[in-house]
């Protein structure tokens, strides 16, 4: 069977694809995140504060990496799924057998 070329573009925002990375592996350097997504690491910074500053996600610092805790609770963003929440989209990219820290019904830290 040959590989079919790939489209140019993506489903999932820079945002989402951050948020996934991040719910699969909290202790992921920036550098990390964004060899994954494919952006740079200035991007990926980014990205990261903005989704502290919305509230998806907790940032804790753990010597000197960050560790992050994604909020599952809170409702997505996009027009579309305001009746989701990101837990239930984590729910469908997230690999099985991989725990994704979240904080539980509107706990906060």
């Amino acid at each position: 069977m040959v590989d079919e070329p790939r489209p140019s573009w993506a489903f999932l925002t820079n945002h989402a694809q951050v948020l996934v990375c991040i719910a699969h592996e909290p202790g992921a350097r920036l550098r990390d995140i964004s060899d994954r997504v494919g952006i740079t690491e200035r991007a990926a910074h980014r990205i990261v504060a903005e989704l502290a500053d919305a509230g998806y996600i907790t940032r804790e610092r753990t010597g000197r990496r960050n560790t992050y805790l994604v909020h599952t609770e809170r409702p997505l963003p996009d027009a579309l799924a305001r009746d989701q929440n990101v837990g239930d989209l984590l729910a469908v990219l997230a690999r099985p057998g991989h725990a994704t820290p979240a904080v539980e019904d509107g706990a906060s830290r």
